[in-house]
This record gives C-alpha cells, structure tokens and sequence, in this order.
C-alpha cells in the first residue's frame, strides 16, 4: 500500500504514474505522520486538467479532502450496500488517530465484477479511404497486431467487465457476423443491428431491438485505445450526465509570428504560439433518455446529438482521454498502429 501514498506537494504528473502503477485509481494524500489528508483519483486529475492544470502543477489545490473512510472493525455487507449506493470503489482504513493502515478495494469484496451495460459498437462504415483495404475487407476486421481491429476492442472492454455488445453494420456485415457470431468464442454477448442505409453514429441508436436499461456505451469501431472504461462510465455517473463524450487534447502550432493589433497598433507578437483544443474522440456514453432526442429513419450523427443536448440544457459533459487513442482512418494511420500496436497491448 505504500506506493500509492503520497504528499500534497507531489506533482500531477508523478500522481497519475502512481495511479496507473497502482492499478487501483487512486492515491492517498497524506502527512509526514502517515495521517489521512485525503484522496485523489483519476477524475479528479481529469477535472483539473479541463479546468486548466498543467502536469507539472502540485496536487495541493485538487484532491479530495472529504473521502470516505472506514475504521478496521469493518461490516462487510454494510460496506458492500454502502459503497454500491454511493458509487465508491476503494476506501481508505485508518486507525483512531485518522493514521493509514490499508485501503479496501471493493473488488475484492465482490466475485469476479461485470457490468450490465452496453456497448454499441459502429462498425457498418465503407472505409473508403483506407482502399485499397477496404474493397474485400470492411474497415473493422482489418487486422493490427495480428487480429481484428474489433477484437482489440472486445478484449479491451471486457478486460473492465463490459461483455454486452451491439454491433451496427452495414457494409459487408456477413463477413463481421460470420467471424464474431454471437460472441461466446469471445467470453461476450454478440447481438446486430442491421442498417439498410448509413445513419449516422447516433441514427443507428434509433434501431435499437431493446432500449438499455443503464448507461450504455458508443464507441466507433475503427478505434485503439487503451483506456479505462470503469473509470469513463464511473466519471458519466459522478457527473449525473445525460451524456458523456470522450474528448482527446490536440495542438495546433502557428507556423508564423502572430501580431495582436488594436486598430493600427502593436500590442504584442506571440512567436509561433501553439493553440490547444479537445476534439471528439468518437468515444461516448449516453443515458437511456438521450436517445428520446435521436430522430427515427433519419441519418443523425453523435456532434448533433450532443447539439441538441445542449440546445435543452441537459447536462453534457467531456471526458478527456489521456491514454493512448488512434483513429484508424486513413493508410498512415493503419501503418502507424501496426508499429505501436505490441509496445501498447502486447504488455
């Protein structure tokens, strides 16, 4: 448990190495004396780098000084109901001087974890600009690393419990449900939904066989990555959203001085500045109600969903991906994941 203890004078940057090392999601703040300051996680580290905190700042200003704490005389189905209710994944035990002793990962507490929601996987794209490829093959069972662009995604999403999939196909959908089927040589539950014409990443919603019951996931199926989806859909829920979308840091570098005027003078000149952005990173989850606002019979992409969201004030809102993320959509990036893919997944 040590390692995952730490002092409000540690940087972002060491946190979230301590917390991906830890496997846990979490660090521990405390004081010289080991007593409990409080705790941080990767939604907090998450919230203050939207909010503007660069990696090298402290985490003084963005820990959680409430957690929730238990004393080593525990009652195990209490803490069961209680962490179930209030969402809580890992809690620290002090002792009576407030001293840390361990930390109780409800994990353990349960049988092997795995969540009823959904994924919607869209995979009935063309991939036109990966022809060649793409003639034979549709885009989703081009392989990377040896297998199925689609695998990778399964794999990853049932590493953190998710094993109930939709798939939306389209173009060559027999060659996707001929390798996949039902999902049972996967370890998952395979059910199609066939569009007679492209709808759109959030169109496709509207032909839906069930509606979820719970928060469910988008995802487009010409992605790799590797980050954690427990902690997306922890974030979706802590956040009471109607609709979460991954969103991924991108800079764009000015490659010329740029003068800042007022009328005709010179206020400053900022030398090749670069401008950051978050853009869409195909990569969502929606609440059962979000699909009330999805046209039926109509194509109706996800960037208009969330519009729309807006537009009625429902509570939208971002999560920022850190970890690795490849759209595979053209040529150099299907090279590019080919010479990635083992350092990334092979681990």
């Amino acid at each position: 448990m040590k390692n995952i203890l730490i002092s409000p004078n540690t940087t972002i940057k060491k946190t979230l190495y301590i917390i991906d090392e830890g496997a846990i999601k979490l660090a521990i703040v405390v004081d010289k004396e080991n007593k409990l300051l409080g705790t941080i996680s990767d939604g907090d580290i998450r919230r203050a780098i939207l909010n503007g905190f660069s990696l090298d700042d402290k985490i003084e200003n963005i820990y959680n000084i409430n957690p929730f704490v238990i004393e080593k005389n525990y009652n195990k189905e209490e803490i069961i109901k209680l962490c179930t209710q209030k969402k809580i994944y890992q809690i620290p035990i002090v002792d009576e001087n407030k001293k840390v002793i361990d930390i109780l990962l409800l994990d353990e507490l349960l049988k092997e974890k795995e969540y009823p929601n959904k994924v919607v996987l869209m995979v009935g794209g063309l991939g036109t600009r990966l022809r060649p490829l793409t003639e034979e093959t549709p885009k989703p069972l081009l392989k990377v690393g040896g297998k199925p662009i689609l695998e990778t995604i399964i794999e990853n999403f049932k590493k953190y419990g998710f094993k109930n999939f939709v798939f939306c196909v389209n173009y060559k959908a027999h060659m996707i449900e001929e390798y996949f089927k039902n999902g049972k040589k996967f370890g998952v539950n395979i059910e199609y939904v066939y569009e007679k014409e492209r709808m759109g990443t959030a169109g496709a919603l509207s032909l839906l066989n069930k509606i979820p019951k719970e928060p469910f996931f988008v995802m487009n199926g010409d992605l790799l990555t590797n980050i954690n989806f427990e902690n997306m859909l922890q974030f979706h829920l802590e956040h009471n959203a109607i609709a979460t979308m991954g969103v991924r840091e991108y800079e764009y570098q000015v490659p010329f001085g740029v003068v800042n005027v007022k009328n005709e003078k010179i206020l400053s000149i900022d030398e090749k500045p670069i401008h950051k952005f978050f853009v869409n990173a195909g990569i969502y989850i929606l609440n059962p109600k979000a699909i009330d606002f999805i046209p039926k019979n109509k194509f109706f992409d996800m960037p208009t969903l969330f519009e729309k969201l807006i537009e009625q004030n429902k509570n939208t809102v971002s999560f920022p991906i850190r970890e690795y993320w490849l759209d595979i959509g053209r040529i150099e990036q299907f090279e590019q994941a080919q010479v990635e893919y083992k350092k990334v997944f092979d681990v």
